[in-house]
């Protein structure tokens, strides 16, 4: 996908995400646990929303994104000193080998054409026993689109690909994680969350 879209979208996508509040509170509450005290990566950030909320548990925080737009909005918002937004490339990042403890990426590896190269990525800069934090959209079993899914893609929003939950799951475990926790949400799209390690 064109990160065009992405970058008309940057004002408005936290306002159109308040439909999926419940989701949302419960990534804060959830990563916030998760990430404490560590040094952490987010991919896709958006507008900055996950980064900005599990800041002040963790670490350090730099937080990504490949539409400018997105990052430029996030940088907008107030942000605790050890949260940082940057333009970069899931697929091709700057950091070194091992540089952190926990990779988020949420609700991106359904619309990057090559999610398989992003993983790759993520595998190398994470330490030994760092952790994967991917919650994903996901279709459901009967992959019948609603009003909301159809009306994304009349305006440009459109997935690489269409997971059930197994398939997701599935798709982690081909590319070399193991599945510590995953837990399904229902929404206007529903969601998967997933934690993961690498595998032995």
């Amino acid at each position: 996908m064109k990160n065009s879209v992405w970058d008309m979208f940057a004002p408005l996508y936290e306002r159109a995400m308040k439909s999926q509040r419940h989701i949302y509170d419960f990534l804060y509450e959830t990563i916030s646990r998760a990430v404490a005290g560590k040094r952490v990566l987010e991919l896709a950030t958006g507008p900055g929303m996950i980064a900005r909320h599990i800041a002040q548990s963790a670490q350090s925080v730099i937080a990504t994104d490949f539409s400018a737009k997105m990052i430029e909005t996030a940088q907008k918002q107030p942000a605790p000193e050890n949260l940082s937004f940057e333009v970069a490339d899931a697929t091709e990042l700057r950091f070194a080998d091992k540089a952190f403890d926990v990779v988020i990426i949420a609700n991106a590896l359904h619309i990057i054409p090559e999610p398989e190269k992003a993983l790759a990525e993520i595998s190398r800069v994470l330490t030994d026993d760092g952790l994967l934090i991917a919650p994903n959209f996901i279709e459901r079993e009967r992959r019948t689109k609603n009003m909301w899914q159809r009306l994304l893609s009349i305006l440009g929003v459109r997935f690489a690909h269409e997971w059930t939950a197994g398939e997701y799951l599935s798709f982690l475990r081909e590319n070399g994680w193991s599945i510590a926790r995953s837990e399904s949400i229902s929404g206007r799209i529903d969601l998967l969350y997933a934690e993961c390690t690498r595998k032995p």
